[in-house]
């Protein structure tokens, strides 16, 4: 494994692919008179290309358009003002991953309610919050559960161990996102011009590549399942756009040493167990049928929406721009409030919140000085 990842980060390796790149771009600019348009559908994959420099030095050459795989990015607001609200209640223990404590609310955030004094606690894993609830039987522990078919599994786990230890003050309040229906949305929508996709790596380990060959099938729409290292990225481009070019609609497995054309059986039996797809809402995209999952009725006693039901106004409107974000509509520097009202420091939308958002890879990695 360590030989591998000095290879697929390799510079030397890396500033050749980069070249070879865009030679072949320049073939495709020839030949379409435009750059060849990818979109990656991963939040790590877009801060690796920021942080890279990979999408700065083939911005002439090759249109890199960010897509909704950030998991707190395409979270609707009225969701996460429903766990801001849900945390403002008595007894509980609110259990979180880092990103979200910071996501802004109509009227405040989660760290905002941590600072008055709630519980409310950043976990590395969900099993860390039926620790706590084990360590707490008097407090009822909601763990937030976000996040697409990378995390889900996990979410999984932390259910299954509950109810094996039979601990029933712990639950989860379920706000997950499936890949292939918002690929779907995005495609036939039409509102973005594409001509491939940069598939997630850490997604295609859970669903498998042969997952994908609707885009084929259907949408006539190539892809390549990219790994996160410059070589890996690199060459996952060189494809996609080789592809184009010989049209071969296909879908390349370019991560072969963590993805199978099936992705994890024991991953999707536990997913199947527990859950069931159900209709959601995406910021700003609105409700997509049967685009998340949430727990079966069986298990309504780990079910946080079942046992602390909240509601919450509609949002307040802001001159943030996220939602165009996310289906790539445009670039964060598009936005008025980037870089200006909205920073790091003091955050406006998610996208600048979150270590996988597109606005924050800008901020970091890709504003002129």
């Amino acid at each position: 494994m360590q030989e591998i990842l000095k290879e697929t980060s390799n510079p030397q390796l890396s500033l050749k692919l980069l070249e070879q790149v865009k030679l072949l771009a320049a073939d495709y600019i020839k030949k379409y008179g435009r750059r060849p348009a990818f979109m990656e559908v991963c939040g790590s994959h877009t801060m690796a290309l920021a942080r890279t420099g990979i999408k700065k030095a083939l911005l002439e050459h090759v249109r890199l358009i960010s897509g909704p795989g950030c998991p707190v990015c395409v979270t609707d607001q009225k969701s996460i003002d429903a766990m801001i609200q849900l945390s403002e209640g008595d007894n509980q223990i609110i259990c979180t991953f880092g990103d979200m404590i910071r996501v802004p609310g109509s009227k405040h955030s989660l760290m905002k309610v941590k600072t008055e004094g709630k519980d409310v606690r950043v976990v590395y894993s969900p099993l860390d919050a039926v620790e706590i609830a084990k360590k707490y039987p008097d407090k009822e522990v909601i763990f937030l559960g976000i996040g697409f078919e990378t995390t889900i599994p996990v979410l999984v786990v932390a259910l299954k161990m509950a109810e094996e230890l039979g601990i029933r003050n712990f639950s989860m309040w379920f706000s997950t996102k499936l890949v292939e229906p918002i690929l779907r949305s995005l495609l036939e929508s039409g509102e973005v011009e594409l001509d491939g996709f940069l598939l997630p790596g850490h997604v295609s380990v859970v669903i498998g590549k042969d997952s994908y060959q609707y885009l084929v099938n259907e949408y006539k729409m190539p892809g390549v399942i990219a790994g996160f290292e410059s070589v890996e990225i690199l060459s996952s481009i060189y494809k996609l756009i080789k592809l184009q070019l010989d049209n071969d609609i296909n879908i390349i497995n370019d991560y072969r040493s963590m993805v199978t054309d099936q992705g994890n059986p024991v991953a999707l039996a536990l997913m199947d167990k527990y859950l069931e797809p159900v209709d959601e809402a995406w910021r700003e995209i609105g409700v997509i049928k049967n685009s998340g999952l949430d727990l079966k009725k069986e298990y309504d006693y780990l079910n946080a929406k079942v046992r602390f039901p909240v509601e919450v106004r509609e949002p307040r409107k802001t001159k943030c721009r996220c939602g165009e974000i996310i289906r790539g509509l445009i670039s964060p520097e598009e936005c008025s409030l980037f870089a200006k009202a909205c920073t790091p420091l003091h955050p406006v939308g998610p996208c600048m919140v979150s270590g996988e958002g597109t606005c924050a890879a800008h901020y970091q990695y890709m504003r002129e000085d």
